[in-house]
C-alpha cells in the first residue's frame, strides 16, 4: 500500500472502526512558567478576539511561554504604575501612619487607575 504524505513526514494513524485518524499532538513546551492573573487575562483576549495569534502560540509551542511574558511585563508595569501615581499624589507611609481610612481609599483609586492603564496598554491589545 502506498504511503501517504503524512506517513512519509513520519506521522501515523489510529484505527477507530472503519476510519483511519491521523495521531496528533502538540509539541511539549520546555518550560512550565507560572501564567497569573495578566496572562490569564491576554489569553481570554487572545481566544476571543485574535485567534490566529492564538492558535499560532498553542501549534508552536510558544503560547505559556508568551503567556508568561505577557503577566512579567504587566505586573512590573503595574507595580511602577502604582510607585509612581502614590508619589505624585503624596500618598506616602506618613499619611499611612496619621490616616490609614485615607490612604487605603487613595491606594485603591491608585491601584484602580493602574490596572486600567495596563489593561489598556498590554493587555487588551
Amino acid at each position: 500500500m502506498k504511503k501517504t504524505i503524512f506517513e512519509e513526514m513520519g506521522g501515523t494513524y489510529i484505527r477507530h472502526g472503519d476510519y483511519l485518524i491521523p495521531c496528533l499532538t502538540l509539541p511539549v513546551e520546555e518550560e512550565n512558567k507560572v501564567i497569573g492573573i495578566w496572562g490569564q487575562r491576554h489569553l481570554c483576549y487572545l481566544k476571543e478576539h485574535k485567534r490566529l495569534v492564538y492558535l499560532n502560540l498553542l501549534t508552536s509551542g510558544r503560547l505559556n511561554e508568551y503567556l508568561a511574558n505577557v503577566n512579567e511585563q504587566a505586573e512590573n508595569m503595574f507595580s511602577r504604575l502604582v510607585k509612581e501615581y502614590a508619589e505624585r499624589q503624596g500618598v506616602t507611609e506618613r499619611l499611612k501612619a496619621d490616616n490609614q481610612l485615607e490612604w487605603i481609599g487613595r491606594m485603591n483609586n491608585i491601584q484602580a487607575c493602574a490596572r486600567e492603564v495596563v489593561e489598556r496598554e498590554m493587555i487588551y491589545s
